[in-house]
């Protein structure tokens, strides 16, 4: 098997970890609106806003795609 790359993949970091679940909450949270919630995140709304995205279900969508997409290059890259 010469020439093939083998990946060792490492454990994520505990911030990384961390940092995909409060993605994923926040992901179908928004997905699948939860109106009671919804206004607890009136500060992320100001944030998200500097960058073109707002609380809506595209948004959503987009966390929940990026949580596990976060944990892979965690695992990929141990500077992550």
């Amino acid at each position: 098997m010469i020439g093939l790359v083998q990946l060792r993949p490492n454990p994520p970091r505990m911030i990384t970890v961390v940092v995909a679940v409060a993605l994923a909450v926040v992901g179908v949270i928004l997905a699948w609106p939860i109106d009671s919630v919804i206004g607890v995140l009136a500060p992320l709304d100001s944030i998200l806003s500097t960058v073109g995205l707002g609380l809506d279900r595209q948004t959503g969508f987009l966390f929940l795609f990026l949580s596990p997409v976060l944990l892979v290059v965690g695992a990929l890259l141990p500077q992550i």
